[in-house]
């Protein structure tokens, strides 16, 4: 897929049945992907999915790249506000309750749509123009280091911001390692603790 293909919608929906309507294309766009694939996916199956002309899909969105993305940074917003929230705790429990919230709420963001997530996990990088992606994990991996920071543990690693890099991206691979082969297991009470366990044993000291 070219490198250089335009993913960016061609206008913001500025009034509410417009805001709709748009909600209704990427809803369908999602119905679709999970359905039928991403290949298999068009515009004009996703434009009926979606009970919208193709010419109002094209108002707002290119092609289906375009849609893609827009449909994952959605996605990625409505994880990221969650993961967000439940950062916040770090201040208000003891580290290992924090760490398993944290933990917990991260399965149930993957365990929403986990087909949805799938999909997008193959087919985000064939997509170009989504930085966000990386700039989501950066943020994230922020986040909790200014939180870590001011935790009154004694914590092992003397390199926090590279401790959490590394701890955010293996529970990352972890995760969706079970979106792809056991997604039942994100609703499981043990891969949250066993997943927390790692986490605390890398992260805090003797």
């Amino acid at each position: 897929m070219p490198n250089d293909l335009d993913t960016t919608p061609r206008k913001q929906p500025a009034q509410a049945r417009a805001r709709a309507t748009v909600q209704a294309i990427l809803d369908a766009t999602a119905q679709v992907l999970v359905e039928q694939g991403y290949d298999r996916a068009t515009t004009n199956v996703i434009a009926r999915r979606a009970g919208v002309s193709i010419g109002s899909l094209y108002q707002y969105f290119p092609n289906k790249e375009a849609l893609v993305t827009a449909l994952a940074e959605r996605h990625m917003a409505e994880m990221a506000t969650m993961l967000v929230r439940e950062v916040g705790l770090l201040r208000t429990r003891r580290l290992p309750e924090a760490i398993r919230a944290l933990i917990e709420a991260l399965l149930r963001a993957h365990a929403v749509e986990p087909a949805l997530h799938r999909v997008l996990i193959e087919q985000v990088p064939r997509l170009s123009g989504l930085e966000q992606v990386a700039n989501m994990d950066r943020m994230f991996v922020e986040l909790i280091r200014r939180e870590l920071e001011q935790r009154e543990e004694r914590l092992r690693p003397g390199d926090l911001e590279l401790a959490v890099f590394l701890l955010v991206h293996a529970v990352q691979g972890i995760t969706h390692a079970a979106v792809f082969e056991c997604p039942g297991a994100l609703g499981d009470g043990r891969l949250a603790q066993e997943i927390t366990d790692l986490v605390l044993r890398y992260l805090v000291a003797e």
